[in-house]
C-alpha cells in the first residue's frame, strides 16, 4: 500500500490522505443515526483526545521536520520554524476574527467573526470547519515535502500524519452532527452538515502541496506554517471547550491519549 501511495503524482497522494479525513469526518457525523445526544463527559473527553493529537502531530510529524530542513542554510537555523510557526497563528487568528462561527455548548449571542444573521446551525458548522483548515494543510505540506525528496519527511510519515488526524476527525464529525440533531434538524441534514465540514481538509491539502511543489525552499516554513495554525486551534478552541463543562481532568486525560497515540504513529510507522 505505501508502495502504491509513493507512485502517485504528489496531488493526487494529497487528495487521496485528505479524501481518507473527510471520509472519517463523515462516519463521525454518522453517529447522528444512532443517537440523537452525546453526554458532555463523552464530548470533552473526545475534544480532549483532538487536541493530544494536534499537538503530537505539530511536532513529531511538522516541526522537527522543518527543524532538520533550516540546517545548513544561510539563515540562523531557528529562524524559518520560528517564522512560519507565528505566521500560521496569525494566519488562523485572522480567519477567527473575520469568519462567522459558534462553538458547541456556546448562546448564539457567543458568536465569534463579524456580525451576521445566519443561523445558529450554520454557525456550529463553520467552527469545525475552521479547525479543518490547518489539517488539511499539514497533510498537504507533508505529502509536498515528500516528493521534494528530503530524507527528514517520508512517505511512511506523511501517511501516519493522515490516519492521525483521521482518528481525531471522528469525534469532530460527531460533535457537529450531534449538536445539529439537538437544534431540530433532522438526522439527514444533521449528517450532511457535519460531514460537509471535513470538505475543506481536501482544498487546504491541495493548497498546501502546491505551494511546496512551486518552491522547495518554503518547505521549512510551510511546515512550521501548519503546525503553528494547528497549535492555535488547539489553545484558542478545542483546549478551553473541552475544559468547559468542568470535565477538566477527562479532557486532559484524553489529551495526553490522544498526543501518545499520535506520537506511537509517527515514531513507529512513520520512519
Amino acid at each position: 500500500m505505501i508502495d502504491f501511495i509513493g507512485s502517485l503524482h504528489p496531488v493526487m497522494q494529497t487528495l487521496l490522505a485528505t479524501g481518507f479525513t473527510w471520509a472519517v469526518t463523515a462516519l463521525g457525523a454518522g453517529f447522528v443515526f444512532i443517537k440523537k445526544d452525546l453526554s458532555k463527559k463523552l464530548l470533552d473527553g473526545t475534544l480532549g483526545f483532538a487536541s493530544g493529537i494536534m499537538i503530537a502531530a505539530s511536532y513529531w510529524s511538522l516541526l522537527a521536520p522543518a527543524i532538520e530542513m533550516s540546517r545548513g542554510k544561510d539563515v540562523p537555523v531557528w529562524l524559518p520554524p520560528a517564522a512560519g510557526f507565528l505566521a500560521g497563528g496569525a494566519f488562523l487568528w485572522s480567519i477567527d476574527k473575520l469568519l462567522p462561527h459558534l462553538h458547541i455548548g456556546f448562546l448564539t449571542e457567543e458568536a465569534e467573526g463579524i456580525k451576521t444573521s445566519w443561523r445558529r446551525s450554520t454557525l456550529l458548522v463553520l467552527a469545525i470547519t475552521l479547525h479543518n483548515i490547518p489539517e488539511g494543510l499539514a497533510v498537504g505540506v507533508a505529502f509536498g515535502a515528500v516528493a521534494a525528496g528530503l530524507p527528514s519527511v517520508t512517505i511512511s510519515g506523511a501517511i501516519a500524519l493522515s490516519i492521525g488526524i483521521g482518528l481525531q476527525n471522528l469525534p469532530e464529525g460527531t460533535a457537529v452532527s450531534v449538536p445539529l440533531r439537538r437544534e431540530g434538524l433532522s438526522r439527514i441534514k444533521s449528517f450532511w452538515y457535519g460531514q460537509l465540514s471535513g470538505v475543506v481538509e481536501p482544498v487546504a491539502g491541495i493548497i498546501g502541496t502546491a505551494a511546496v511543489l512551486a518552491s522547495q525552499t518554503i518547505l521549512p516554513y510551510a511546515l512550521s506554517f501548519a503546525a503553528g495554525a494547528m497549535i492555535f486551534v488547539v489553545v484558542e478552541e478545542l483546549i478551553p471547550e473541552s475544559q468547559r463543562h468542568g470535565n477538566t481532568d477527562l479532557a486532559t486525560i484524553g489529551a495526553l491519549i490522544g498526543f501518545a497515540v499520535m506520537m506511537v504513529f509517527d515514531i513507529g510507522f512513520g520512519k
